[in-house]
């Protein structure tokens, strides 16, 4: 009897050690279900959002990014829109999205306005001066440049080419690579009235295509060949507009690209960012013709 009683207790503790060991596998599970639907959303068709707005130049990265980020979590929703880097910076600086997308530095008025906004950069990119690809001209000075934007020049005569009227395209004020092409270009100099502002990269891109004696500029990564981008003279050699030259410093117009969030990224959107920081994300920043960071 003694001995049934001593086997009776060990059965009854070890199937208490059991029940012990299954709870905190349950609890264990629970709590990363739990963390999972904090970051990622719930397992009940609700997704969770992270909104990003603003550079056209920098949206193809992070559109290309979102893509790849959502189809490993299926449970987050990642809505990507333009509007320029202006847009971006005054978005996330009201609280209206996530991340803002900017091609320039942050002006002071708007650190002023939205002091905890924090910059990262996430890839590096070069402007492109495109012409139609019948144009005769393969390259030009900055100063030509800037001639052509200030209204000094009007005809393609002046500078080499075919006797026909320089119809003049550029961004529109929300955009940052406007901002930067008017500081380092243009020398803060006002552009001619006869320019066509337009609201996007591939806007210009298209306007410069469909007519043979235009001039634009955009981002290195909305270069094809419906477009001819221009060599730079620079300190007597012609250097080709590329990642190559921006990498190597030689191309004089190249810039920072930036994810811009109020204060240190936390949550998805810092899990978004350090995915676009990744060598992953950053094999899609070069994939989309602009220069990743880590080369």
């Amino acid at each position: 009897m003694e001995k049934e009683g001593n086997e009776m207790k060990h059965r009854k503790r070890d199937e208490g050690a059991w029940w012990i060991a299954l709870l905190l596998v349950g609890v264990m599970i629970a709590g990363s279900v739990g963390a999972y639907m904090v970051l990622y959303g719930n397992t009940n068709g609700e997704k969770k959002i992270l909104t990003i707005s603003g550079s056209t130049t920098v949206q193809p990265i992070a559109s290309k990014a979102a893509e790849k980020f959502m189809d490993a979590h299926p449970n987050v929703d990642i809505r990507v829109s333009g509007g320029g880097s202006s847009v971006g910076v005054t978005s996330v600086g009201s609280g209206n999205v996530d991340i803002g997308m900017a091609s320039r530095d942050l002006k002071s008025s708007e650190k002023a306005q939205y002091p905890t906004l924090l910059p990262t950069t996430i890839a590096k990119d070069g402007i492109a001066v495109i012409v139609h690809p019948s144009n005769s001209i393969s390259n030009l000075s900055l100063e030509q440049i800037r001639g052509i934007y200030n209204g000094t020049y009007k005809n393609w005569k002046q500078l080499g080419g075919d006797d026909k009227e320089i119809v003049v395209y550029g961004r529109d004020s929300t955009s940052g690579t406007r901002e930067f092409f008017w500081e380092h270009v243009m020398k803060k100099e006002n552009f001619t009235v006869t320019l066509h502002e337009l609201n996007s990269n591939g806007a210009v891109k298209t306007a410069v295509s469909q007519n043979d004696g235009a001039i634009g500029y955009v981002g290195l990564g909305y270069i094809d060949t419906s477009v001819k981008a221009l060599k730079i003279d620079n300190e007597g050699q012609q250097v080709e507009a590329n990642v190559a030259n921006v990498l190597n410093g030689k191309y004089p117009i190249s810039r920072s690209l930036y994810f811009i969030t109020r204060g240190t990224p936390e949550g998805l959107a810092k899990e978004f960012i350090d995915y676009v920081l990744s060598p992953e994300g950053q094999k899609i920043v070069e994939d989309e013709g602009f220069v990743p960071l880590r080369k």
